[in-house]
């Protein structure tokens, strides 16, 4: 992209961030940072606020060059804005749970950590310094407290015990991932001492901050509101949303009995049909090692199949890689984006949960959301869009609304081609979609207090039976969902309103353009215009000529 006083500024946020947060560095494939941890304490909290102050303010000043120029400027005032917003109230402080805290970002991180001359010393130095990231995290969360900030009792407890998890060999596996022989005393040393941290930490969480926690799961409208923004980078009508989750729900619900009665035609109820439907041998996969050959096989599938028809596929990104996720891990799959000089791949994770068998129904839909055409054709797009995104838009710019929306309609434009004629993966398409209408009812009425479907307030127990036996997820799945809602505010509901948006800018596309739309443009612009928020993207979408 060509170099101007707006992309400087936000080129040199970058840089900066980099230097406070080495694990930025080390999700970019930024080398000369893998042996540090960020600081999580109130004073680095405070320097990455300042950072990202000071390049708001800077980037308010200067006018756009070209059109790239105005998107640009456009998507930082929205995103930095969003930012500084939730670190000023210390809501992003206080507000962590099983998929979104520095836990699981500091055990992902070893995930992400190239191979080079110095791998075991870094990884050492790293193990080392969990403790002190730890501390520094404690005193952040004590600091909000007295603000007046704290998290909710139940997303507190649920860390602990993923840090129990952790702390029972969770970073011996981590040393033994880059030392199989474990004969490297160091490294072990470290890795029981980050084990300990881990301990320590979950203790204190247990004991000193759950009794000040937050008892009531649900943040209430204000604090909901500020926290869907953030999320979707539009300002939604509420209530509205929540009306048309209602409607979304009932109408793939109707469309699962069809689905249904094709399968089992003496069914009596859709969680009925599920767990039929998860014993059937047609739909079963046994063992990790021919669960991964086949996820590998359906990327390399997807890629043949839609390349220079739907979509044209950079050479550059045609490779995703599919992985088991590590233990401890939440329970749902998952994506990381390449490295900035594409030297590490984007890669799908699946949780295997202690499983040696697994549902092929739903795991379709599910790895087309994850990986082509979903999370990796959007995410790698960007990362080889050098020429049009600059190095904050392609590596520091993340809208659930935008990424996530993409790879529900990713799997929606996967049934308008016909992957899921078979009824069986129809119903496991049907369940991923029915899960997104579920969540923004029951996100929604839990935060924001409204009436459940027998007339109650939304609570754990309303929303787990309707994840459990309308969008069909198992008990476990279903209740880990609502622990994750809860400790999430305004992320759940991104996904279909994402995808509600996206179809409608596709449909308004249609209908303006007439015979000149052409779905492989439509595709090729909208991913080339890089992430940003809902709103700024439907603006951008309304002014496209098709070309």
């Amino acid at each position: 992209m060509q170099d101007t006083p707006i992309s400087t500024i936000l080129d040199r946020l970058i840089d900066d961030g980099i230097k406070l947060s080495p694990m930025e560095a080390t999700y970019m494939g930024i080398p000369g940072y893998d042996d540090q941890l960020d600081d999580l304490s109130p004073v680095g909290e405070k320097k990455r606020e300042d950072l990202v102050r000071n390049a708001l303010a800077a980037v308010k000043t200067e006018a756009p060059v070209n059109e790239f120029d105005r998107i640009a400027k456009e998507v930082a005032i929205e995103r930095l804005s969003s930012e500084l917003k939730l670190s000023e109230t210390k809501e992003s402080h206080a507000t962590f749970n099983l998929i979104a805290s520095p836990v699981t970002g500091i055990r992902q991180i070893f995930e992400m950590m190239k191979d080079s001359p110095e791998l075991i010393s870094n990884v050492t130095k790293r193990l080392n310094a969990i403790q002190k990231a730890f501390d520094g995290w404690r005193e952040t969360i004590e600091a909000a407290a007295k603000d007046g900030k704290v998290n909710a009792k139940r997303q507190v407890l649920a860390t602990a015990g993923q840090l129990d998890t952790f702390a029972n060999g969770g970073f011996t596996a981590v040393a033994k991932k880059f030392n199989p022989a474990l004969d490297n005393a160091e490294l072990v040393t470290a890795a029981k001492n980050a084990e300990k941290a881990c301990a320590e930490l979950a203790s204190w969480l247990r004991d000193k901050y759950a009794p000040i926690s937050q008892p009531e799961d649900g943040v209430g409208e204000n604090r909901y509101k500020l926290w869907a923004r953030h999320f979707t980078g539009a300002d939604l009508n509420i209530r509205e949303t929540y009306e048309w989750g209602v409607q979304e729900l009932q109408r793939i619900n109707d469309r699962m009995w069809v689905a249904a009665k094709k399968l089992y035609p003496d069914a009596t109820t859709l969680r009925e049909v599920a767990d039929r439907l998860e014993k059937d041998p047609r739909y079963i996969v046994e063992g990790e090692e021919e669960l991964l050959r086949r996820l590998r096989e359906f990327i390399e599938k997807a890629v043949e199949r839609l390349d220079g028809k739907e979509f044209d596929i950079d050479p550059r990104i045609k490779n995703c890689e599919a992985r088991l996720a590590p233990e401890g891990s939440a329970s749902a799959a998952y994506y990381m984006g390449p490295s900035e000089d594409l030297s590490r791949p984007g890669t799908t994770w699946f949780p295997t949960m202690g499983r040696k068998t697994f549902g092929w129904w739903h795991i379709v839909s599910t790895w087309y959301h994850e990986a082509v055409p979903g999370h990796h054709l959007q995410v790698a797009t960007s990362m080889v869009n050098a020429d049009r995104l600059n190095r904050f838009q392609r590596n520091r710019v993340w809208v659930s609304g935008y990424g996530e929306g993409w790879a529900l309609y990713a799997e929606r434009l996967m049934d308008e081609l016909g992957a899921f004629a078979d009824p069986g993966f129809e119903m496991g398409y049907l369940s991923a979609q029915g899960l997104r209408a579920a969540r923004v009812v029951v996100d929604i009425g839990m935060h924001c207090g409204y009436k459940d479907f027998d007339g109650n307030v939304w609570n754990a127990e309303s929303a787990f039976k309707v994840l459990h036996e309308r969008a069909l997820l198992d008990e476990i799945s279903a209740r880990s969902e609502v622990d994750r809602y809860l400790g999430w505010p305004g992320q759940a509901i991104s996904y279909k309103v994402g995808e509600r948006f996206w179809m409608e800018a596709r449909e308004d596309a249609k209908k303006r353009l007439g015979s000149k739309f052409e779905l492989k443009k439509f595709h090729s612009y909208a991913l080339n215009l890089g992430p940003m928020g809902l709103d700024p993207f439907k603006a951008e979408m309304a002014a496209w000529d098709g070309n």
